[in-house]
């Protein structure tokens, strides 16, 4: 069939005001909005259209309505049109388009700008698995979730090379949809900072209030720092509590992070005693949500690259007064008894009447952690046995027990009444044993020295009486007199505190060596006993003289 006459007039009159707007320049106009297009709940926000000099009039097109939107005359120079929305709300969200007029002729439309409006959902968690501090080269999985039943989640990387991903979202276990971002691999040098949204599909423009933050650190393989606690493993809520991160690589600030947190706040580090760079993160009063395991990690200047991860810290929370299945503090008892010697073994019982999942045995000023043993249900009671064998000294101290609902909790009962392990009996002997024995070693070397000295004194004597004649035999010495004294009295003194066998032993001594002269032994034993020098005996050689001669000069 062929076309009807006004089909070809209206075909004529399309086809003519084309070729005249392709004869104008430009033919699109440009349109943006300010501060951004992606707008909070309630925010003012400003949509630009801006075309060549000479354009009468700025048309504004929402799509889904039939008559412009709005309409503006330029403001000077003439090139652009100013659309103003006071309050950001749901009704404003969409697609929108911009053209002039410019003579007769109307522009081409400009491309369309989506305004979005956030906040009027509650924003989503956002978090990173298994960790957001990520090894340099690895990838991560970011996690975005709501309850409020959000069947798309977008996801925004901000940062220089700013982008975003939408996916649909996916019922969880736990009643909330969720949409999971794989990302990576990640290096240092670039921002890793992310933001998620959740919406409904049929609403697209309408999106939820942005989640937190979460920035992903890029830890490297500098060494790792130390993560402490000064209030130990175990603190009670309500109690203030301070984390200290420090290092000896000379960190300029430190990051810590929980496991399964978002949060990620970081420190300048300041100079600490020994040369040791340190950072305090304090807690605050601690709650239930405080307990975890926590990492810190160290970073040079405005690097993106962090350190290894220190060792893990697990923080153990007593909830304080009644709490539901934790309100029944435990029993702790010794058996045999509290008091042990070493070497011996040594059971103490954590015991209580309500239901228990795990039992924790803390010792007070112990660096380790607490010892956790699965409850058993015994007699009515759920109780752990934790075994100390062999004791030692370092098993001695003060022991409470707690109680917890499962095997990774990290919510303690309040603790058991104290007990104290004390360690005695027979610690000491091992030194004193050792002490004794050296003490009864140096002094037989002693009296031996003593011994042989004197014996060499008597044969240098002897020796001297042989070279003498007859008439000469009177008490000579090169030495002084005052020697002479001196070693007198050391030699009475050793003679009486030796015992009779020594004195035996020298009796034998000389009566081996002359037989004949018993008599002389015999003086010369009694003279010793007196405190006098010993006179000296026959030359060798020489018949002994007659025993009254020598009973004579003992006399004398």
């Amino acid at each position: 069939m062929a076309p009807t006459l006004p089909a070809l007039l209206c075909l004529g009159l399309s086809v003519g005001l084309r070729t005249q707007v392709q004869a104008g320049a430009p033919l699109k106009p440009t349109i943006w909005a300010e501060p951004g297009s992606v707008v909070p709940w309630e925010s003012p926000v400003t949509i630009w259209c801006q075309g060549p000099l000479g354009a009468q009039e700025f048309h504004l097109d929402k799509e889904g309505s039939s008559v412009p939107w709005d309409r503006q005359k330029p403001l000077e120079p003439g090139d652009k049109a100013k659309f103003s929305i006071s309050l950001m709300t749901d009704q404003y969200a969409g697609r929108y388009q911009c053209y002039y007029l410019r003579g007769t002729l109307w522009s081409e439309r400009s491309e369309p700008l989506e305004l979005v409006v956030t906040g009027l959902y509650n924003k989503p968690s956002l978090s990173a698995l298994p960790s957001p501090v990520v090894t340099s080269g690895g990838n991560v999985t970011l996690q975005c979730g709501s309850y409020w039943g959000f069947n798309r989640f977008l996801l925004t990387k901000e940062g220089e090379n700013e982008s975003s991903r939408t996916l649909d979202g996916q019922r969880s276990p736990n009643g909330q949809t969720q949409a999971l971002f794989p990302v990576g691999p990640v290096s240092p040098g670039h921002g890793w900072t992310f933001r998620c949204y959740g919406f409904n599909r049929d609403t697209p423009q309408v999106w939820s209030a942005p989640s937190d933050p979460l920035e992903l650190l890029v830890s490297g393989l500098s060494g790792k720092p130390s993560l402490l606690t000064p209030q130990g493993p175990v603190v009670t809520s309500g109690q203030n509590l301070t984390l200290q991160c420090r290092s000896d690589m000379g960190y300029a600030r430190f990051a810590l992070a929980k496991e399964g947190g978002r949060d990620l706040p970081q420190r300048p580090a300041r100079r600490a005693q020994g040369g040791l760079s340190q950072a305090d993160f304090p807690l605050g009063p601690v709650g239930t949500v405080h307990g975890g395991r926590y990492r810190c990690y160290g970073g040079h200047g405005l690097s993106s690259e962090w350190s290894a991860p220190s060792d893990p810290l697990e923080l153990l929370v007593a909830v304080e007064g009644p709490a539901g299945l934790l309100r029944d503090r435990p029993s702790l008892s010794a058996r045999p008894g509290p008091s042990v010697a070493p070497g011996e073994n040594v059971t103490l019982l954590c015991q209580s009447g309500d239901w228990t999942g795990t039992f924790l045995l803390s010792q007070e000023g112990a660096a380790h952690r607490p010892l956790r043993l699965r409850s058993t249900y015994q007699d009515g009671r759920f109780q752990a046995e934790f075994s100390l064998s062999p004791v030692s000294s370092a098993h001695g101290g003060t022991y409470r027990c707690y109680r917890a609902l499962s095997i990774d909790s990290y919510l303690l009962s309040q603790p058991s009444e104290p007990l104290v392990l004390l360690v005695s009996g027979l610690t000491w002997y091992p030194s004193v044993l050792i002490g004794a024995s050296v003490t009864f070693v140096l002094l037989l070397l002693v009296l031996l020295f003593l011994f042989l000295r004197h014996r060499g004194r008597d044969r240098r004597r002897n020796s001297g009486a042989a070279d003498q004649g007859p008439e000469d035999r009177g008490p000579q010495s090169s030495s002084s007199p005052a020697t002479d004294t001196q070693d007198q009295a050391i030699y009475a003194a050793v003679s009486d505190a030796q015992s009779e066998v020594g004195l035996q032993l020298d009796h034998r001594a000389a009566t081996s060596e002359a037989p004949q002269d018993v008599t002389y032994a015999q003086l010369n034993h009694s003279t010793v006993r007196r405190g006098t020098a010993a006179p000296p005996g026959p030359p060798v050689g020489e018949p002994p003289a007659e025993p009254s001669e020598y009973a004579a000069l003992a006399v004398h």
